[in-house]
């Protein structure tokens, strides 16, 4: 079963390791994308969410999970909820 566009997806991530202070190279590269993509983008402790249309949502997450990964990230967890 498909979903139309306009359908809304919000996706929460953390990427590990953690780095003391600031977001490491590795999540720091991962929110770039989603914010390139038009995302909202919210940062928070020990995680990051992102919301937006289904399709763009899901493209994105897939370029988030293979930047992070391209810049040191050793785990990526990551959850779907659609609206």
């Amino acid at each position: 079963m498909g979903h139309d566009a306009g359908v809304q997806i919000a996706a929460e991530f953390t990427i590990e390791p953690f780095v003391e202070g600031s977001p490491g190279p590795h999540v720091r590269v991962a929110i770039d994308v989603a914010e390139s993509a038009g995302l909202t983008v919210e940062v928070g402790p020990f995680g990051t969410a992102l919301s937006g249309e289904s399709g763009t949502v899901l493209d994105t997450v897939d370029a988030v999970v293979r930047s992070a990964i391209a810049n040191g990230a050793t785990r990526v967890s990551l959850q779907l909820t659609v609206a």
